[in-house]
């Protein structure tokens, strides 16, 4: 399940009722997180340890929901992650605006030198 954060239902709103332009991001970027983010951007995204978000793609939405259309591959850890369970979708590489988010169905838990990769199609966003 993911939601959509309050930043970006604004916007869908203002540019849908014609009240102001909503400009797609040229990139979206995976981040993980050990908890929930909130709609309005408050949780803690991981960091250090060799942790960055990564680019991601998504295939066109059909029925309500999208999933990534390549695999996503964040960089070998150099210290513990804790236990994964969240990730958030956000409009830039660092800082920026979390844009939606949602729960992993399964934590995992990262030590140094772990990968975690998310296969094409494992990463769903949906609408509600």
């Amino acid at each position: 399940m993911s939601a959509m954060s309050d930043y970006l239902e604004l916007e869908i709103l203002d540019h849908i009722l014609g009240t102001g332009a909503y400009t797609m991001p040229s990139n979206v970027y995976v981040g993980l997180a050990t908890g929930s983010f909130g709609d309005d951007a408050s949780g803690s995204e991981l960091s250090g340890s060799g942790y960055t978000r990564k680019v991601a793609a998504f295939s066109a939405a059909s029925g309500g929901t999208t999933s990534n259309s390549g695999a996503i591959e964040f960089p070998a850890a150099t210290g513990s992650w804790g236990s994964v369970s969240h990730f958030g979708i956000f409009d830039a590489s660092s800082s920026g605006n979390l844009l939606i988010h949602g729960a992993f169905s399964a934590a995992k838990t990262i030590a140094s030198g772990d990968i975690l990769r998310i296969a094409a199609g494992d990463l769903d966003v949906t609408a509600a």
